[in-house]
């Protein structure tokens, strides 16, 4: 039977993990589809409940990050704007089960450019557990990469690309769904960086391309499928300039899109080391937890 010291939770808009914790080691996890666009406010605890009632006896405290906190959450845990500390402030959820201590980490904003960003200062802050000196820029790889300038222990300020969100409407709902097959292509994908990495503006005529080579040259699906990730991310990366050149990087994230972005970032002559996201995202709860 496992008794947890305290429960870390990872809620998305699509999904929710949690983590039975004895300090910082993992005792158990579980997941579920019951992500904050599923849920109306009432019904939080429950879906919490139902992964986590097994492991708690008496009042335990409940770390939350992600979308759990945004103005559709449980409860609304407001932006704190750059420069700040990441995951460095939270607040309480009400709750009906007295076993139950919840407290959702904020997220962060920033005024000009107008930026978000909720669930990746977390992984952040986990980073900085580690690393506390660092000084550079985390890249964040997902369906809306974040690019975080960080000194002195704090986010000082960021940028975000859809790059991932992009790719998926892309390569399942619009014509170039056509010609997207399975697998990878490492020719095609560094052709498709080099390409808008140095011509960034060329990308709306670069993509329709894709669909007349596979037409008039029948080029094959995986090598559509990777020069399509090239070219997105190679204009990502040219909008990006000013977060890279000339910094440390580090990467947090999925392993396959680690890997991605270490390909791509080797181009322009960096050498990044990955750091696994999940990972960091569980050291930040713990470092907020602790700080309680």
């Amino acid at each position: 039977m496992i008794r947890a010291d305290w429960i870390a939770a990872d809620w998305g808009t699509s999904n929710l993990r949690v983590w039975a914790m004895q300090g910082r080691e993992i005792l158990a996890e579980a997941s579920s589809d019951a992500g904050m666009n599923t849920l109306a406010r009432d019904e939080f605890e429950g879906a919490l409940l139902a992964l986590i009632s097994d492991w708690i006896d008496g009042p335990t405290d409940v770390i939350a990050c992600g979308m759990v906190g945004s103005r559709q959450g449980w409860t609304e845990a407001k932006y704190q704007p750059v420069p700040c500390k990441p995951a460095g402030h939270m607040v309480a959820a009400p709750t009906q089960d007295s076993r139950l201590n919840v407290r959702i980490l904020s997220g962060v904003s920033q005024a000009t450019p107008a930026d978000v960003m909720r669930g990746e200062e977390t992984q952040i802050a986990g980073f900085l557990v580690q690393n506390p000196d660092f000084d550079g820029v985390l890249c964040m790889p997902g369906t809306h990469t974040k690019w975080a300038r960080i000194s002195a222990g704090e986010l000082c300020h960021f940028a975000t690309a859809m790059t991932g969100e992009m790719f998926q409407l892309l390569s399942e709902r619009s014509v170039l769904r056509h010609s997207m097959g399975d697998g990878w292509d490492d020719a095609a994908f560094l052709a498709g960086l080099d390409e808008t990495l140095s011509r960034p503006e060329r990308i709306a005529t670069s993509l329709f391309s894709l669909r007349a080579s596979g037409l008039l040259n029948g080029e094959d699906g995986a090598a559509a499928r990777a020069r399509l990730s090239g070219l997105l991310l190679g204009a990502e990366l040219a909008a990006m300039k000013p977060y890279w050149l000339g910094q440390e990087v580090a990467l947090i994230g999925a392993t396959k899109l680690n890997e991605i972005y270490q390909s791509a970032l080797a181009t322009v002559g960096l050498t990044v080391r990955a750091f696994d996201g999940t990972e960091m995202v569980l050291a930040g709860l713990a470092g907020a937890r602790e700080a309680l």
